[in-house]
């Protein structure tokens, strides 16, 4: 009587079990409907650009396996014979390896450097200008390059760096001086470079800047004058403590993309000159070359190395930010 008494109420206990769990998915489920319901026209936003990172992020990852096979066109992907790591020993065992690697983390770091502290430097600057009208006029031209493509800045950079009818040679002949061959000059691109890329990209990293200053209650600042502080110690101890978080944010993302250069730029501005390669070749050059002269495997296989070290250097710099900042970290 005992043991049917014991069975009765363990068939008790598995269906009021069941029905919970019953419950419990109708619960989940009605929340998701309603969610969908309430933000459906966000996600039909956001549809074009998921369908862009599927078809052209997700879906070609099977590729990666030709970064391990010798790449014949006439058998294919999965009919090219495995030949293991050769294809990373062939790049890092060969005289580019160095260049494009010290080139590519050298300008990363350079850029990251050069663009987050003007941003921050204007961004306190307009901050602190008033006039709606000027303000606008001042964020409209720093924002304008950021929507040109690579193609014209390079033509725009072409005009004044010709060594013939440049505008920069010209200026330094009128004043006396000989103009300089620039390209074919590999010591000057660094600086040329990082010129252009602050010119372009620059615009936008104020905005962001900017837009986490408007969020500071105006009354710290007044408190701060009363109290005596400068200009200087009202930046310090208020405004830069507000951007702090979306400067965090945006370092770690660069800090991933530092195995990953910007193409346009390497590609457009020095014309792919390769009198000029010691100072411009970077990884996604080297890659597209790789691409133009058939040599799949191998770019397969610098690709595949690029984007594992960045998705690591993110992960990295993102745990060491939730150690010392957790609300800074990016996830």
């Amino acid at each position: 009587m005992a043991i049917q008494t014991k069975k009765i109420a363990e068939e008790k206990a598995l269906k009021i079990k069941k029905e919970s769990k019953l419950l419990l998915t109708q619960q989940k489920r009605g929340k998701l409907k309603i969610v969908l319901s309430k933000n459906m026209p966000l996600f039909i936003l956001t549809l074009p650009a998921l369908i862009y990172f599927i078809l052209f992020h997700y879906a070609p990852m099977f590729g990666v396996v030709m970064a391990f096979k010798d790449f014949k066109y006439n058998l294919g992907i999965l009919g090219s014979p495995w030949v293991g790591f050769k294809n990373f020993e062939f790049f890092f065992t060969s005289n580019d390896a160095w260049r494009i690697l010290r080139n590519t983390v050298g300008y990363s770091i350079l850029f990251i450097v050069v663009t987050n502290g003007v941003a921050l430097i204007v961004a306190l600057l307009l901050n602190e200008i008033k006039n709606k009208l000027v303000l606008k006029i001042h964020q409209t031209a720093m924002l304008m390059p950021h929507f040109l493509s690579w193609v014209l800045v390079g033509f725009i950079t072409y005009i004044f760096l010709s060594p013939m009818m440049g505008v920069l040679n010209q200026f330094l002949e009128g004043l006396g001086l000989e103009g300089r061959e620039w390209y074919s000059e590999p010591g000057h691109w660094p600086y040329i470079l990082t010129v252009t890329s602050l010119w372009k990209g620059v615009g936008l990293q104020i905005l962001f800047y900017y837009a986490a200053l408007l969020t500071v209650d105006p009354q710290l600042y007044e408190a701060a004058r009363i109290d005596g502080a400068n200009k200087l110690k009202q930046a310090w101890y208020i405004s830069i403590p507000a951007v702090l978080p979306i400067m965090t944010i945006l370092m770690i993302l660069a800090i991933g993309d530092t195995f990953r250069g910007d193409f346009g730029l390497f590609y457009q501005i020095p014309r792919d000159v390769g009198l000029l390669y010691s100072t411009t070749d970077i990884i996604d050059t080297y890659i597209f070359r790789g691409l133009r002269t058939g040599d799949m495997g191998v770019t397969a296989a610098v690709g595949l190395f690029q984007s594992v070290v960045g998705l690591i250097l993110i992960l990295i710099v993102n745990w060491i930010v939730k150690k010392i900042k957790p609300e800074n970290a990016l996830f």
